[in-house]
């Protein structure tokens, strides 16, 4: 995927943002695809309330864990808890070909009648319970149990059959994801396993499911995420508990007792925008944290430059979302786990796109990459014979594909910061002199970070790396590749911003570019912005160990 300068121009100001979000976005926790595993699996139907950023907590119905859990996964993830209620529902992960069984039990209130599962894109087998209109169901107190055989890999929904006006409404969803029986060769050589080397050099643990999405040596990826995009009307939830509370506190003899629960899902008006049952700011908060005890899924995205990562996404509500991931386009592999391929059987044939449109009830898996090509500048920051930092003048070889890798020569080292570099842009400065007009050698002007209105904004570099901070301040001498210092060598160095500006903590040493619901008002919380479908993928350089286990 070459295409870089569209997003990557229009987004430049987005990525400075990062730094305004610094000390957030630091202490952000990351976000894997933690799940249970199989392949059965005891499921409960409960009720609940979710927080909100709003201060609100709405009543909702989620499905959860009856009992502990046969396992979890990813596997460098341990003790991952299960609650009895969670919005979406525990992600059930399976092997491809496996039969799954999954018993339901329906802890809602007596008012809200029967509830079900429906498995879409398998052939279910259901026993137990009552003939509901699309599938067995569980009465109240009562239990159903449906088995399958996971057919094909990939991601793929589950949600009520019952009544889903209300109840997938309610928060009765959550996902299946079949990871392949067997890998393909290629993602166990070549670049992909260099990838793992590079990740294991600095003691980054591998946060994969598999190493493949799908049995296609074109599926290989480094790191993988689950977003599961829904939106929430509270009058609809409101009406619910009001009913169910009515229903459970009245006496036989009193009008309407003992009639079913019925709530009117029309005009549809939501005020919250999910991505895993959280909105913005609360998505970026650690997996389980203690704030969110029945939203136990984070989205909070993180990469190194030139890995493949591998994006799970599914439209749980009722409306379509228009994504768009800042930094590239994402390419489609596979819809409802089927995989998009040419004629020859082999070959990807899913589109590139700019948004990833995510249409109610549907799955998809694309792959996001990105690199830095096509910045047209240096990001991280080398200096040509600077010897006061060792950093600062690492090389770049690039390899076939112009990259800076094992497959240069010579080759990059799997410990080297700079490992996938873009090597055309190598030793370019982002902008030759500060605060102004570029005298040469720097496509760009940086906001002056002394008018207020822009520094406010603008904390750190726009450097990967560690002494990124350094490597933009105003006050280090560069030395030119003759030796020769600095004042009349500009070319070969940024000064950037003077030393008394916030810069990105030291824990974080990446950018942040926005990933976001290109439906303006799916960025708010009840009309406030900023919420919602909102998050940011941060791409960190490669000594910066992303953990995933929070």
């Amino acid at each position: 995927m070459s295409e870089t300068k569209m997003t990557k121009s229009i987004s430049i100001t987005r990525l400075l943002l990062a730094s305004a979000l610094a000390l957030f976005l630091a202490a952000a926790a990351h976000a894997a695809v933690p799940g249970i595993t199989g392949p059965a699996f005891n499921l409960t139907a409960q009720p609940a309330f979710l927080n909100q950023p709003d201060g609100n907590a709405v009543y909702s119905w989620g499905y959860g864990c009856n009992g502990t859990p046969t396992g979890t996964a990813p596997a460098a993830i341990t003790q991952t808890p299960c609650p009895t209620m969670q919005v979406p529902g525990p992600t059930l992960i399976v092997t491809e070909g496996q039969t799954v069984t999954v018993t339901l039990t329906n802890g809602l209130p007596t008012a809200a009648g029967n509830t079900s599962i429906l498995f879409p894109g398998f052939n279910v087998k259901a026993t137990g319970g009552v003939q509901g209109l699309l599938t067995q169901e569980a009465q109240t107190g009562g239990s159903v149990t449906y088995s399958f055989v996971a057919s094909s890999p990939g991601t793929h929904a589950y949600y009520s059959g019952t009544q889903g006006d209300l109840q997938v409404e309610m928060g009765l969803y959550g996902a299946v994801i079949v990871v392949p029986s067997a890998v393909p060769a290629a993602c166990t050589t070549g670049l992909a396993a260099a990838n793992l080397l590079v990740k294991a050099s600095w003691g980054e643990p591998d946060f994969r499911l598999a190493a493949a999405a799908y049995d296609n040596p074109k599926t290989c990826y480094d790191r993988e995420y689950l977003f599961q995009w829904a939106e929430m009307d509270p009058k609809i939830h409101n009406a619910a508990l009001a009913q169910v509370t009515f229903l459970s506190a009245c006496t036989s003899g009193t009008p309407g007792c003992g009639d079913p629960l019925v709530v009117p899902t029309e005009p549809y008006h939501p005020a919250y925008f999910l991505i895993n049952g959280r909105s913005m700011p609360d998505l970026m908060d650690a997996n389980f944290a203690a704030e969110y005890p029945h939203q136990p899924y984070n989205g909070n995205p993180h990469m190194h430059p030139g890995e493949l990562t591998l994006i799970r996404a599914i439209g749980q509500g009722r409306w379509q979302h228009p994504f768009h991931e800042h930094a590239n386009h994402v390419r489609i592999l596979a819809r409802d786990g089927n995989m998009i391929l040419a004629p020859n059987g082999t070959d990807l044939a899913g589109q590139l796109m700019f948004n990833t449109d995510t249409t109610p009830g549907e799955a998809f898996d694309g792959i996001f990459y990105f690199t830095g090509r096509g910045l047209n500048w240096d990001p991280y920051g080398h200096h040509p014979g600077d010897t006061s930092d060792p950093l600062a003048s690492l090389p770049c070889y690039p390899d076939a594909n112009g990259y800076y890798t094992v497959n240069s020569t010579p080759p990059a080292p799997v410990h080297t910061v700079n490992y996938y570099e873009w090597c055309q842009d190598h030793n370019k400065p982002l902008e030759v002199a500060p605060f102004g007009d570029v005298a040469a050698g720097g496509p760009a002007t940086l906001p002056n970070p002394n008018i207020f209105t822009n520094g406010a904004w603008y904390g750190g570099t726009p450097y990967l790396g560690p002494d990124a901070t350094l490597r933009g301040g105003g006050t280090q001498a560069c030395v030119s590749s003759t030796g020769s210092t600095a004042a009349n060598q500009a070319s070969t160095c940024s000064t950037l911003q003077p030393s008394n500006i916030q810069a990105n903590p030291a824990s974080e040493r990446g950018w942040a570019y926005m990933w976001h619901s290109h439906n303006e008002r799916e960025i708010t919380t009840n009309n406030v912005f900023p919420g919602g479908m909102l998050m940011m993928m941060l791409v960190d350089t490669r000594e910066f160990v992303i953990d995933e286990s929070n």
